[in-house]
């Protein structure tokens, strides 16, 4: 396996970052059809962002998190793919068996990003570093997603909540995906950054206001900045072309989650403006002795 030293040498782009604050104290992501609004306070930062392609070792879910794979896609109209039952779910759970192994694989639903004008099913770019799920929300969400969908089912030993991202416009992109090597980041660190889902974007006050049963609700881990966080990103990539993203593997002997945030690559004056496709689902490894 290389180490992190040797890849520290594989040639990228520098670019700007997202990061939150430590004295940040109340996160929120208000989220709003064609809007999103985080109450975290983040200061931006420059990051070296390697080449993931000129690296010396395939970048795999267990060492580092994440994979690219090259799986072409029968869908041509993506207004509709974004469903858990589309025709594109489908494909999203051929896709993560063979890249995970998992017996059982259950959507959830996709979400459509753009750099260029956003709208009701349209999303900007998200673009701080993070994970989209706190262990514990993880965690709820495997067990809701597995008994509303396989009630009386096996269970299962381990799951992987995950993303399936494909780039929907043609090479290069403006705002690439950029990718943490998870070994780069320790255990501890994550804030919690809850998920608030709103007709409108509130203002002022109301954007602190207490929300009952806050602890409950879907939340994302967000990150402070930390120098030995080692990013990568995989330019030029393709429609043909997937990124599967652990947002958390409930086994910890591997990699169980990568840091991940659009970013601008200023690089490339020739940029398209970014068109993308993410899936969320849980892949469920059934019980042994089931």
């Amino acid at each position: 396996m290389t180490d992190l030293q040797t890849l520290d040498r594989v040639p990228g782009v520098d670019a700007k970052m997202d990061y939150l604050l430590p004295t940040s104290t109340i996160n929120r992501r208000f989220w709003a059809p064609g809007k999103e609004y985080n109450t975290g306070v983040y200061e931006t930062y420059g990051v070296h962002i390697r080449n993931a392609r000129l690296a010396p070792e395939p970048f795999t879910l267990d060492t580092h998190g994440f994979a690219i794979a090259s799986f072409p896609t029968a869908i041509t109209d993506w207004d509709t793919a974004a469903a858990g039952d589309s025709d594109y779910a489908a494909e999203v759970i051929e896709i993560v068996k063979r890249l995970t192994g998992a017996d059982t694989v259950l959507t959830m639903s996709g979400q459509l990003r753009t750099s260029g004008a956003t709208g009701e099913k349209l999303q900007p770019p998200a673009a701080e570093a993070h994970v989209d799920f706190t262990p514990d929300c993880a965690d709820r969400v495997a067990a809701r997603v597995y008994e509303g969908k396989m009630p009386g089912g096996p269970g299962y030993d381990r799951y992987i909540c995950f993303s399936l991202w494909r780039p929907l416009s043609p090479p290069p992109q403006d705002w690439p995906l950029a990718l943490c090597d998870f070994r780069s980041v320790s255990e501890q660190e994550g804030t919690p950054n809850t998920k608030v889902d709103v007709d409108e974007i509130p203002e002022g006050d109301a954007l602190f206001a207490e929300i009952p049963g806050e602890d409950q609700m879907a939340a994302a881990s967000i990150f402070t900045f930390n120098p030995d966080h080692r990013w990568w990103y995989f330019p030029d990539m393709t429609d043909d072309e997937v990124i599967l993203i652990k947002f958390h593997d409930s086994d910890h002997s591997r990699a169980w989650r990568a840091l991940h945030t659009a970013f601008h690559d200023t690089s490339r004056p020739d940029a398209n403006e970014r068109h993308s496709m993410e899936f969320r689902g849980v892949a469920y490894f059934s019980k042994k002795d089931a």
